[in-house]
Formats: structure tokens, sequence, C-alpha cells
């Protein structure tokens, strides 16, 4: 693994036309940044007081087709999910969207974020006879919820209770077959969650891009701990608050840094404006005499920006990017995999030869990804590459949904910056600050986690 991978994204919608499949199709494409591993959707079937899913592994637009799509009926609300798996194996039965049965009804959830009592929960609830057909801990929600729902004869009060007792990241999207759709963000935010509005209804994501994608405008962020209710396509309740049992954490902040598409608005920051501000406090704590600045594609580039416009020195592209791979692409023999960075990201010899490189990147996780690349700059003719990294250094695993490699795998744990340098090729290295990171976040309206920089 060569970047953090964030475990997924959701999408919901409560309408007042019956179109709800299609648009949240066309979120969930927008949202395939989060997930690439599997797809799914679950519509409510009012007429039939039922709920119908698809889902399976692969990327959206191989999940669904055209026929699929239409093949699943007229719907009002629908949620739907693109996963990454941080828990639970790469298999068809861990994909979200879950149904669970309770006493008068079905519910569906798609969960973003990692329940770290998942486990607990598991166990205590196979005690009261309920089975499960998967391993990951967005089945767990789904069955505690219909859990709490028969018990408390309401489905808010069932989501609320259930909540209660979870730990760790979550954010997600609950459809009932009462045509209700629900919308709930743990007590510290970990993980983004926002509603928009259009003429057609509400819509709940964890991006604004993915909103927009639907026609719908941006009303606000989910709050940390709050439950919103959706029905008709109008909100009907909202400000329910959860306990506060995990005070100390906030936000992900590697949202800003990787994981958020950068035209997504997050929690009243511009993912853009976050990662442009973040090149401009790189260039002032780590500057460099260079002739040209390079942004690794694709995330590397909004800092890179950032970074030229504070240091002066010309922005320029270094690369060109293979766009046509597919995520299929394998390497079967070591020589493969060794050329593979240059199958992805070929040096434009052009702009680089004979230059003075300032190259800038989100992260470094095992460093060697970023070896190669620096070694086909110099190969292109680079007389010198200086690498500036948007993010502290990686130092710990995370337990809320981020999939950092294990913690002797993170190369800053074996190496100083400097032996890091040496070993990647590059002639400096320089990673923001944690403070220079915050600092270029400072306009968002919540706090934020940094435990995989600094415990």
């Amino acid at each position: 693994m060569q970047k953090p991978k964030e475990e997924c994204g959701v999408f919901g919608v409560s309408l007042n036309t019956n179109e709800a499949v299609g648009i949240t199709y066309n979120g969930l494409l927008a949202l395939q940044h989060r997930g690439q591993e599997g797809a799914g959707i679950a519509c409510v079937c009012v007429e039939e007081n039922d709920i119908h899913i698809k889902k399976d592994l692969g990327l959206v637009k191989e999940v669904f087709t055209t026929k699929s799509i239409l093949d699943m009926p007229p719907s009002n609300v629908a949620i739907g999910h693109v996963r990454y798996s941080t828990t639970g194996f790469n298999t068809r039965q861990n994909v979200a969207p879950f149904l669970a049965d309770y006493l008068t009804g079905r519910l569906a959830v798609a969960h973003n974020g990692n329940i770290t009592n998942a486990k607990e929960l598991r166990v205590e609830l196979k005690k009261l006879g309920i089975r499960f057909a998967a391993t990951t801990d967005s089945e767990v929600i789904a069955q505690l919820i219909a859990y709490y729902t028969t018990t408390e004869k309401r489905t808010l009060s069932g989501v609320k209770k259930a909540c209660e007792k979870l730990e760790g990241a979550c954010s997600l999207v609950v459809a009932s077959g009462k045509n209700k759709l629900i919308a709930v963000r743990d007590s510290n935010g970990f993980r983004p969650l926002c509603i928009g509005k259009s003429d057609s209804g509400i819509a709940v994501a964890s991006e604004s891009c993915a909103l927009e994608s639907g026609g719908f405008e941006f009303l606000r962020d989910v709050a940390p701990g709050e439950i919103v209710v959706i029905e008709n396509g109008e909100i009907v309740a909202e400000g329910i608050q959860l306990r506060d049992k995990q005070a100390g954490k906030g936000l992900c902040i590697f949202e800003f840094v990787y994981f958020s598409r950068p035209d997504s608005i997050i929690d009243g920051l511009s993912v853009y404006e976050s990662r442009y501000n973040m090149g401009q406090i790189l260039a002032k704590e780590h500057p460099v005499e260079a002739d040209i600045v390079c942004g690794v594609p694709d995330s590397g580039m909004e800092a890179a920006i950032g970074y030229s416009a504070m240091s002066g020195i010309p922005l320029a592209f270094g690369f060109v990017k293979n766009r046509y791979l597919g995520r299929s692409f394998i390497y079967p023999t070591q020589t493969e995999r060794d050329a593979a960075v240059k199958l992805k990201l070929n040096p434009l010899r052009a702009n680089v030869s004979g230059k003075r490189v300032v190259l800038v990147d989100d992260s470094i996780v095992r460093g060697t990804t970023i070896g190669k690349i620096v070694k086909s700059l110099k190969d292109a003719g680079a007389s010198e590459v200086h690498i500036r990294v948007s993010s502290p250094p990686f130092k710990y695993s995370c337990g809320y949904g981020t999939d950092i490699d294990s913690e002797e795998n993170l190369i800053a744990n074996q190496m100083s910056t400097e032996e890091i340098c040496q070993k990647i090729g590059a002639d400096t290295l320089g990673y923001i600050s944690l403070e220079g990171l915050i600092e270029a976040c400072n306009k968002c309206s919540v706090e934020f986690c940094t435990a995989c920089f600094k415990k």
C-alpha cells in the first residue's frame, strides 16, 4: 500500500419524485474515489412495504448497468455505498448497504467509518439469536439498529439507542420501509456528512461534490453527534444529539490532505483551499532554489499550485498520467512491477530535463513509490529533485477507518527525515509541520484528529 485508504462513501436521498435510484447512482459515481472495491444501492418500495437492494464487487459502473437500474422499482427513498474494506474480507457479502429485519418492517444501512467495539456488539447480538451473513462492522450496525427499533417501537429511537452503543467512527444513512431517511454522524465527527436540497427533495452524502452531481444545493454539514430525520423530501427533525462518549477526537484531517475531492466543502472549508494553503505553508517552512514546481498527479497538484504561488517558482507539468490502465491492471513479474510507476506516471522530459524540480506530494507511507518517481525524474534529465510533502510524517496506524499500513512498514517510523531523503534519492526532503497543517485548515469549523502523526 503506497497511500492511506479511506473506508467508503455514503449517499442517500428522500424525494417527492420516484427517481431516487438514478440520483443515488450519480451520487455514488461522484464518491467513487472513496472506495473502489464494491458498490450497492438499496431503495424503499412503499407499495410492497419492502426494500430492494443490488450490490456487488467492483466499481459503480461495473456493478450497475442501465438495465439493472431500470429493474429496480421506482422509489422516493434510496441509499448507496462505495466500499474500501478495512474491516471484513473483500467479498460480495461484505458490500453495503446491509438489510436487517425488525418486528414490523425492514431497514437498510450504509456506513462510513470503523466501529472499534464491533466484535463485542456482535457477540451480544448473537446471544440474542441474531445471525450474521458478513464479517463487516456495517452489518453489526444494521442488526443493532433493527434490534433497538423492535424494542423501542420507533425507528428514530432505535437508531439513537443503537448509535449510543457504538464506539469509533460512524457516519451513516438509514432507510426504513416507511419511506424514512435518517442521517447520523458520530459525536466526534471523524468522518464527514452533509445535507443538500433541491426542488425534488433532500440528499445526504459523504461529500458535497456528490450533492452537486444530483442537482442538490449544499445546505449544511451534519454536526458531530447529530441525527437528522428526512421524510417525503423534507427535513422533519434535526439537531437530535447523541451522547458524547469519545471527547478528544475530531474530523480526520486527512480528509483535507488526500481523501476528499478538491471540489468538496467539508465542515465549512474548501478542500481545494486547504491544499493550496498547505502548499503555501510548505514553501515558507521549506524554501529551496529551483526552476519549476510540479505536483504528483492527482493528489499533489493543489498543494503544488500553492507552493508555486508563495515561492514564485513557476508551476509546470512534470508528468503525463495514463488514465486508462483501470483498477484491474496487474504486474505479474517483479520487472513489470518496477516499471509500474512509468506506466502510470511518465515524466514530461521537455519540462524537467536540466531543471531543478520541486516535487509536491500529499504523503509518504512506505517510500517505495516516491523513490521510483524521483528516479524517473532524474532519468528524464532533472538536475535536482526536492521533495515537499503536504502532510507530516506518518508514524502511527489508525483505528477509525483509515487504512494506514502497519507501523513497522511506515518509513517515518524506521528512519529520520535525512535518512528517508537519502533512501528515496532526493536532493532534499521537507514535510509540512503538524502546526502548519492545522494552520492550513484553520477555517474548518470542527476540531481535528491527528493521531496518525502524533499520539
